[in-house]
């Protein structure tokens, strides 16, 4: 199930009796916990019918004497166990040769009017314990996966849609790049945006600048641009600029986004379709950037993005202290390297 399909079940009402939300982006796990939390019951339901329990500070036989319970003037009773991973989950059966595993026993038919409900956070529950196939079974699993870097403009655009705004392709980039794959990070920087600009409105780069300090001048992107033109002087404003703001322009990420883009621009030239849509699809981008690799490839060859690769991976190794000089800043080191890729 979707997460979006999830959420939909909740706020219908199409509860189960046993949820495990886990995974190592606690995005959805909060998400979907928060949800049902605040939404299943009533505030004045409530005080008798919502136990909120906590890994480290319980254990399995207070959470199943809860799940046990009946509600008191109410269609459900809510148990809750945060922090899910640090609970002591038992020998799911497998080490007990009566079968005698609690859990497990409860699992297998869980008291309909109680919905438990276990966020196991930053890590994977292990799917071959039976327990973890009876909540599959009989509850509902969803497995909050972590997303991949180049997914994470997607998922700003859709996130922005689904609250009825629009954001350019660039303006998601900058913000995927700058702000990683936290989705917690990348939702609350959001939504601190759209409380700043008009609903239904298409957020721009001056938006993100504007209300998350994230340059639309001086960013990996238009380093990028600077560097397929062959432009040293704006190359180099730009590492100026990075120089004086390590803390937001780490050389690090600097690097790392300049590896994936050459790393795009050499299997481009190895892409037999270069209409607009196949590069796209192959390229793993969104159409509205397919041209900025096609000046790309005009600008390096497929020889010189291969050397180029060697660059970057050169410089990497200086930043950790491998083959470096000692003395040399990382504002100097990407000097260093942009006059080797234009070069």
């Amino acid at each position: 199930m979707t997460a979006a399909a999830l959420l939909n079940d909740l706020k219908a009402r199409k509860f189960k009796p046993v949820y495990l939300f886990h995974g190592e982006e606690p995005y959805y796990i909060d998400l979907f916990g928060n949800y049902i939390e605040n939404n299943l019951l009533s505030d004045a339901e409530k005080g008798f019918n919502q136990t909120v329990l906590y890994g480290r500070d319980t254990d399995m036989i207070t959470v199943l004497n809860a799940a046990k319970r009946f509600p008191m003037m109410s269609e459900y009773q809510l148990v809750m166990v945060k922090e899910a991973q640090d609970l002591k989950w038992g020998k799911d059966g497998d080490d007990d040769k009566k079968g005698n595993d609690p859990l497990l026993t409860y699992l297998e038919k869980p008291v309909p009017s109680t919905i438990l409900v276990f966020c196991y956070k930053h890590a994977k529950f292990d799917k071959r314990k039976k327990t973890y196939k009876a909540m599959d079974k009989n509850g509902l699993v969803f497995e909050s996966a972590t997303i991949y870097d180049n997914k994470v403009p997607g998922w700003i655009e859709d996130y922005v849609r689904e609250k009825a705004y629009r954001i350019q392709p660039r303006a998601a980039s900058i913000m995927g790049e700058y702000l990683g794959n936290d989705l917690s990070k990348i939702s609350n920087e959001l939504e601190k945006l759209m409380l700043n600009v008009q609903k239904g409105h298409e957020i721009s780069a001056e938006d993100v600048q504007n209300n998350i300090g994230i340059s639309k001048e001086y960013n990996v992107f238009e380093l990028q641009d600077a560097l397929a033109k062959k432009d040293p002087l704006k190359a180099n404003r730009i590492i100026d600029y990075f120089a004086a703001n390590p803390k937001n322009n780490p050389i690090q990420m600097v690097l790392g986004a300049l590896q994936n883009w050459f790393t795009k621009i050499l299997r481009y030239h190895y892409i037999g379709d270069k209409t607009p849509s196949n590069l796209a699809k192959e390229l793993g981008v969104n159409p509205y950037f397919v041209k900025d690799y096609e000046a790309a490839g005009k600008s390096f060859n497929v020889w010189k993005v291969i050397e180029i690769i060697g660059y970057l991976r050169e410089y990497d190794l200086k930043t950790k202290g491998v083959e470096s000089t000692g003395n040399t800043t990382d504002g100097e080191l990407l000097k260093e390297l942009v006059f080797k890729i234009i070069h």
